[in-house]
């Protein structure tokens, strides 16, 4: 099979299961790891997976240090100020519970110059979420936050560079339980006015953070098409959310349109080559926890191809990134040409989603988004994560798309070679990416 028939096309264009699923997932509300949302979806799924045709639909559950949301303050004695309304800030995901007092000393973009010419010692640091354009690389929050730990500081403010965002939101946690410092994220309005603030002279704040950290359960969903076959190409998204909004681009949208390709790849399904295996994993938004979980027990030998879908929805315009695996650039190429569709194909590494801990480990994997005009995350992690900012005649084109790749990895046609870790590192040395 070379291309897609007309008829599967044609279903896709004209039903509208795909966006069920995605209002079914938003309507769930809170999906923070962990929590009773987070299960919900998860039935949400393993039920779209089950109408999608998909078999062996399954649950795996594993531990995670769970966290849970209380109250958050910023208090400017000198300025006779107090914030503590969730358009202006609140905790960060895994940041422990504290009160701090000190003075806040603005970091800039975080990027670790930025923190030499600064002495952040038993500071608050402030820092902005946004990378320089003229910086080699992106630079995550949570290396901003550890920066800041290391470095001696004692609380840490993350500002949203994107204005009317609202705070940005984003987990701070270690491997195994809360990060160091007390951590809140600031939205750009009220970051503006610290910066201001320091540019003046000292700002002496209070920070005051109320929260809970414990052991929780997430869960993994799977379900296959095709053939039993040695190697198995996934299709992968994350579920969970964070808990401040609806999680529809990041990433309702990715696990409705896993269930999607599940579907239109069963109406091919006796074209395929390779088995497909459609997986939602939890726990994405506070440390790839559900991926690594299956990097941790499965066999990896058994696995062709990662396809993972995160911050997608927001267009129409498909973008994989292939860390180097030529095979993967191949196969959505010529879906590219046999549809007439551009996809980008980029030759990027993307440490952030749950193809990572695959890749990481030498299997070949890439990441499929969408290519907006967003600055940054745009809406993403923020309050305003919801539906209205989707659309569903892209979610149609998207799976077109994808299915398009999914079903060209799923034959013998496109052969791909799994590496070794040392040739991940090579390849993210040669890009300037960090990936320790």
């Amino acid at each position: 099979m070379t291309q897609l028939p007309a008829t599967l096309i044609g279903d896709a264009h004209r039903n509208g299961i795909a966006w069920e699923t995605l209002e079914s997932l938003v309507d769930v509300g809170n999906r923070m790891a962990g929590q009773d949302g987070e299960r919900e979806a998860a039935d949400v799924v393993a039920d779209a997976f089950e109408t999608a045709g998909l078999r062996d639909v399954t649950m795996e559950s594993f531990e995670i240090p769970g966290w849970w949301r209380g109250s958050t303050a910023l208090s400017l004695p000198d300025h006779e100020q107090r914030y503590d309304d969730p358009h202006q800030l609140f905790a960060l995901p895994g940041t422990p519970a504290g009160e701090v007092t000190a003075e806040i000393v603005d970091v800039g973009h975080g990027t670790p110059a930025e923190f030499d010419a600064v002495d952040v010692e038993e500071a608050i640091a402030l820092a902005s979420s946004k990378t320089p354009d003229d910086y080699d690389r992106w630079i995550h929050r949570r290396e901003k936050y550890q920066e800041a730990a290391e470095r001696g500081a004692v609380g840490f403010l993350f500002r949203n560079h994107v204005e009317g965002c609202l705070p940005p939101t984003g987990s701070v946690s270690d491997a195994d339980g809360p990060g160091p410092i007390p951590a809140a994220g600031v939205s750009r309005e009220l970051g503006h006015r610290l910066v201001r603030y320091c540019e003046h002279g000292e700002v002496a704040a209070e920070l005051d953070i109320d929260c809970r950290n414990g052991t929780a359960t997430s869960r993994n969903v799977s379900g296959r098409i095709g053939p039993e076959t040695e190697q198995e190409v996934l299709v992968t998204a994350h579920y969970d959310a964070h808990d401040i909004a609806e999680g529809a681009k990041d990433n309702g949208a990715g696990s409705a349109l896993v269930a999607e390709v599940g579907r239109l790849l069963a109406t091919i399904e006796g074209d395929l080559e390779v088995g497909v295996r459609c997986v939602t994993f939890g726990a994405e938004e506070i440390g790839l926890r559900g991926s690594s979980h299956m990097v941790g027990t499965a066999n990896l030998d058994g696995i062709k191809a990662v396809i993972n879908l995160d911050g997608i929805g927001g267009s129409r315009n498909l973008a994989v990134d292939v860390h180097g695996f030529d095979g993967l650039a191949d196969a959505f190429e010529a879906a590219s040409v046999d549809l007439d569709t551009p996809i980008e194909v980029n030759d990027d590494f993307v440490t952030h989603s749950d193809h990572w801990p695959f890749v990481r480990a030498g299997v070949p994997g890439l990441m499929a988004h969408s290519v907006t005009d967003d600055e940054g995350r745009g809406w993403g992690h923020t309050h305003a994560d919801t539906l209205d900012k989707l659309d569903r005649r892209e979610f149609r084109d998207l799976a077109v798309l994808l299915t398009a790749g999914a079903a060209r990895l799923a034959t013998e046609e496109y052969p791909v070679e799994a590496v070794d870790r040392h040739t991940i590192e090579e390849r993210a040395e040669e890009r300037g990416v960090d990936i320790e």
